[in-house]
């Protein structure tokens, strides 16, 4: 029996078997090319575009902070609370050696995200044509959520190139089951779980894309050595999820059909119906001329009809899954779901392609991409999926208004991070309005941030204990409540520290509340 690829007949089962290399493909020309470098040049531009406009909030503080901890401490925290992002942690360590600055460290994820763009070309033109492929990369390169996770310092980027590259090497390894092939699909499918944990997700849609399918024992074999070898390389994670639990994310609600709906709207862009539908009505005609029948999707499906197929299930699949599971436990979070957006504009990019008028293929897709364009713009703006703490400008406030002697008590031991990022860059200026740093009380376990300074809450008992010792002390609250609902502890703290210090001053910023209490000069 061969391996290689047979040429496809109208009937019989080596068509099925053995998907051919696409017969339609078009020469490469140099406009093609051009126009990919083109397509290049600009998604860099707009990812580079402001990027340091945006404040540094807490996540990205949270990557750098880790990143930046002791082997023993960065080993500790991983396990303990942090794998899911792991990989992205490790390079984000290297990365670090080069500067520290905002601007540099989000550098990372749009390197990452414009590597993406080859990826996405390289997966569209295996699984369809060149010109799908440079359709779909038109599509990503202007698209708005993609360029804003583009901008962040967290894994999101990453895990949208790994899930791509993992993609393409599994398509190439199920139609040549290669020693070669099947292993880069083990490795980008490992570096992917590691990135992010809802990988699993992909690899459970690659499973699905071929069950029913007819299909070589040799093809078969080969997969599912591969995903042995996944499952084994993935263990140590499978295990932390399965010791933490979903206690790292209780903090998710419960989605809506409004909270769908708005996923939906900045998946294809962040310009609200009209570019929704224009990608909607791309990806309907992708599915209806290789699948008008629902037998299209039962073990007689052809070469052409499993790629609409694996695109469909990519797209619809996690997020339906989780959906499902969020009736119990709420997992859903639209940023998670990143990882689908390769399918959703390779498959729109597939229906584009198949109009029958050029003119009517470059109307639409030019279309699409001025309200990308607009999407992008607007974003640049404002955030759409979240508001942003400045720990920032909190942070500075301290500083510039400690004096000698000073403590600091943060609410949970999370807003520790934030501050020593910013405190980091103005150690690093040299600032001459800082005369002194405030000593840090709780959290507190070393004199460097200790993988125990990322958890927990003060007690009443500690607060009380170290009351009398100062005569100011600095208070950062955050994640603490509404102001009429604060949490237990910020009520604990309003009530210990309030008994034992005879004034406060407050401060507020967005998500972050920085209160100083004091007591009059010569009072213990």
């Amino acid at each position: 029996m061969t391996t290689s690829p047979t040429p496809v007949n109208s009937v019989g089962q080596e068509a099925i078997d053995s998907p051919p290399v696409n017969p339609a493909q078009p020469r490469w020309t140099a406009a093609s090319a051009l126009t990919l470098a083109l397509l290049t040049l600009a998604a860099t531009v707009l990812r580079f575009l402001f990027l340091a406009r945006k404040p540094f909030w807490f996540d990205e503080c949270f990557s750098a902070e880790v990143a930046r901890l002791r082997w023993h401490d960065f080993a500790m925290l991983l396990w303990r609370r942090e794998a899911n992002m792991s990989l992205y942690y490790v390079l984000l360590r290297g990365w670090l050696h080069f500067g520290s600055s905002p601007f540099f460290i989000r550098s990372l994820s749009v390197i990452i995200s414009v590597a993406t763009l080859p990826a996405i070309f390289w997966l569209a033109a295996k699984l369809f044509d060149r010109r799908t492929a440079l359709i779909a990369v038109a599509l990503i390169s202007f698209n708005a959520y993609h360029i804003r996770y583009a901008q962040e310092a967290r894994s999101y980027s990453l895990f949208v190139l790994l899930a791509t590259l993992s993609s393409g090497f599994f398509v190439i390894a199920w139609r040549e089951p290669t020693r070669r092939n099947r292993w880069a699909y083990v490795l980008t499918s490992v570096l992917a779980v590691y990135a992010h944990l809802y990988a699993l997700l992909l690899l459970a849609t690659q499973w699905l894309s071929v069950r029913g399918l007819n299909r070589t024992r040799m093809r078969i074999q080969a997969l599912r050595r591969a995903w042995i070898w996944i499952s084994f390389a993935a263990l140590p994670l499978l295990i932390f999820a399965a010791k933490t639990g979903a206690g790292p994310i209780r903090w998710i609600q419960r989605p809506g059909m409004h909270d769908l709906v708005d996923f939906a709207k900045r998946m294809t862009g962040n310009e609200g119906l009209p570019l929704l539908l224009l990608y909607t009505v791309a990806c309907v005609n992708a599915i209806v001329p290789k699948l008008p029948t629902p037998k299209a999707l039962n073990t007689e499906a052809s070469w052409y009809a499993w790629p609409v197929r694996f695109l469909l299930l990519w797209l619809i699949f996690p997020v339906t899954l989780i959906l499902l599971l969020s009736l119990a436990r709420p997992l859903f979070l639209g940023r998670y779901f990143i990882f689908c957006l390769p399918a959703l504009v390779i498959l729109a990019a597939a229906g584009l392609a198949k109009l029958r008028r050029t003119w009517l293929i470059a109307l639409t897709l030019a279309a699409m991409l001025l309200l990308s364009l607009q999407g992008t713009l607007s974003y640049y703006g404002r955030d759409f999926d979240l508001d942003r703490d400045d720990s920032k400008a909190a942070t500075n406030y301290v500083l510039d208004h400690t004096l000698p002697g000073d403590a600091i008590l943060f609410h949970i031991a999370e807003t520790r991070v934030p501050y020593e990022f910013f405190k980091s860059i103005r150690a690093n200026e040299s600032s001459p309005n800082v005369t002194a740093f405030p000593q840090i009380i709780y959290p507190r376990h070393d004199d460097h941030l200790d993988y125990r300074d990322f958890t927990g809450k003060p007690t009443s008992e500690f607060v009380q204990s170290i009351s009398a010792h100062y005569s100011r002390l600095w208070v950062v609250l955050m994640s603490n409540g509404a102001p009429s609902h604060p949490d237990a502890t910020t009520m604990m703290l309003n009530q210990v520290l309030g008994a034992s210090f005879s004034e406060v001053e407050r401060k507020q910023f967005p998500q972050v509340e920085v209160k100083l209490y004091s007591k009059p000069v010569g009072l213990p």
